[in-house]
């Protein structure tokens, strides 16, 4: 067949009823040019530019070979210009870029160019114009397609790009002996070792990103006047300074930590406090929440699997506990490990070594272990859902983080260190809290903790009119908490205390009088009776929930 033969209806073969779909007689799948877009901004977001440069090109270079063996075994090419015009010519066919008439073919010796990319296209809508060249799909492609039709390894490289604002986009392409040392960087991102190469420079970018971020918060402190004692843990409290010292001392032995509190209370902060503070402080932390996988994925996710061990295992892959080798590995949520896994986990545990799922040789790991759980394992024992052995493995020391509301000297410091973070990230004017919305913070139980605590502050600074948070800025049910009968402004009258209460109930409620008479314990009679003793004195329009 002639290339100018190929016709896009003869290569592409679908079965509307089952769903398959071939191309050139090999099985194909259509994806959204948009969604390739996001997953590139998420490539390059997570890992930087270079590592998603060559996860993109590694990918297009396996696509490309795989559709020239495709080709050979669908069509005879008399020469190597028929299989450089032909590669043309498909890929075009599947939407990836336009061929620009009267230009040598993107797949030429001396190179060529192409128009309307869709990389460039959907690297210019997610992430807007770049200072470099972006078809690095289209380029692996090209490399992987001419490598195997020539049997010898051939790379493109792109020097001109739509993606950077250039008119069209050029590659130009050699052999490796061709390129030379010249070009060595620019073709590591075809091999896997500049992959990962990238991915330890990404390591210590991030290591620099958290000094930054510790310096941030403190700065953060110092603004919110609140005392940087304790590696950036607001501990003023007694209860909270009592295992803030523990986690110190215990940080620099080698020994297993359990973690507990209510949801909220900042368990990963300590944990990662016990990192920082520890021998292993230079490696990483890695923390995984143990309830949100599934129990089919969580022995693949830790310990990691050899290829072909299961479907869709297509390589060896290394599990969370080598990732974390010489640093720290946080099992959050370890109270929800499937019972299947504790004995494997506790194994891990005892003998310092993990086996990967489908091999049968021991890999020894060199980890510090924090876990943290919100649940009583001590309950979940005794009703048999839980490991007794792995339990007392686990708690060799237990950092019980108290509640927020045991802890009433740290709530008004981290109320504004949280406000200040808020106001720098909304970039608003924003530096405090006025009398009364800081004793209804105190007043208040939060069920949510410091996490709760983070969204009141947020929302404040969001809503508040004037350089301070004021009461009428904080949550309907933050204001609806009925103050202690002593606060900073002397003895409350009880009419006083029941009409603010009244009035946040109905303002929660969002002015339902119904619901409100119901959260109440009163009938609607009695609440209509009570609002409308509320507004008399009061000039028109002024009172809430009328």
């Amino acid at each position: 067949m002639r290339v100018e033969d190929l016709d896009l209806k003869e290569l592409l073969e679908l079965d509307p009823g089952g769903g398959l779909i071939l191309f050139a007689g090999q099985r194909a799948i259509l994806f959204n040019a948009v969604a390739q877009g996001l997953l590139r901004k998420e490539l390059i977001d997570t890992f930087g530019v270079r590592v998603a440069r060559g996860i993109l090109s590694r990918f297009g270079y396996i696509h490309g070979r795989r559709m020239a063996e495709a080709m050979r075994t669908q069509f005879k090419w008399d020469n190597d210009e028929e299989w450089r015009r032909a590669g043309a010519r498909l890929y075009a066919l599947q939407g990836l870029f336009m061929l620009e008439p009267g230009s040598p073919v993107p797949f030429a010796p001396e190179g060529g160019t192409w128009r309307v990319s869709y990389e460039a296209e959907q690297h210019l809508l997610h992430l807007g114009q770049a200072e470099y060249p972006v078809c690095w799909t289209l380029c692996g492609l090209v490399s992987g397609y001419l490598s195997f039709a020539a049997s010898r390894e051939m790379y493109a490289v792109e020097d001109r790009c739509m993606g950077r604002g250039d008119s069209a986009c050029h590659v130009t392409i050699k052999s490796a002996e061709e390129w030379g040392d010249a070009a060595r960087d620019e073709l590591s991102v075809f091999k896997r070792e500049g992959i990962d190469s990238a991915l330890e420079e990404v390591a210590r970018a991030l290591k620099l990103s958290e000094r930054r971020l510790r310096d941030r918060r403190r700065r953060l402190a110092r603004l919110a006047h609140v005392p940087e004692d304790f590696a950036d843990i607001v501990a003023q409290s007694p209860e909270m300074r009592r295992v803030v010292e523990l986690a110190r001392t215990i940080s620099r032995v080698d020994s297993t930590v359990l973690v507990t509190g209510e949801s909220g209370t900042g368990k990963e902060r300590i944990a990662r406090f016990v990192h920082d503070q520890s021998a292993c402080a230079d490696g990483p932390f890695i923390a995984v929440n143990c309830g949100a996988i599934s129990e089919s994925l969580l022995e693949s996710e830790l310990f990691g699997h050899a290829r072909g061990s299961f479907t869709g295992a297509t390589s060896d892959r290394a599990g969370l506990f080598e990732a974390a080798n010489g640093g720290t590995l946080f099992l959050d949520e370890v109270g929800e490990i499937p019972q299947s896994m504790q004995v494997k986990l506790l194994r891990a545990l005892q003998e310092r070594e993990i086996r990967r799922v489908g091999e049968n040789q021991n890999r020894p790991i060199n980890v510090r272990i924090v876990t943290a759980t919100n649940k009583d394992l001590g309950a979940e024992v005794a009703a048999k859902r839980f490991r007794e052995d792995l339990f007392y493995r686990l708690k060799v020391v237990e950092l019980a983080v108290p509640p927020l509301r045991q802890r009433r000297e740290d709530i008004l410091p981290l109320a504004r260190l949280l406000l200040a973070g808020s106001a720098l990230h909304m970039q608003r004017r924003v530096e405090g809290l006025t009398a009364p919305a800081a004793d209804q913070l105190l007043g208040y139980g939060w069920p949510g903790n410091v996490r709760e605590l983070a969204n009141v502050m947020e929302r404040g600074v969001a809503v508040a009119r004037g350089s301070r948070i004021d009461l009428e800025d904080l949550p309907p049910e933050v204001r609806a908490a009925v103050l202690p009968p002593l606060g900073g402004r002397g003895i409350r009258l009880l009419r006083d205390v029941e009409k603010d209460y009244i009035l946040a109930i109905v303002d929660a409620k969002r002015g339902n009088r119904t619901q409100a008479a119901i959260s109440l314990g009163i009938g609607v009679a009695t609440l209509h009776r009570k609002l409308k003793s509320f507004t008399r004195g009061t000039p028109k329009g002024s009172a809430r929930g009328s």
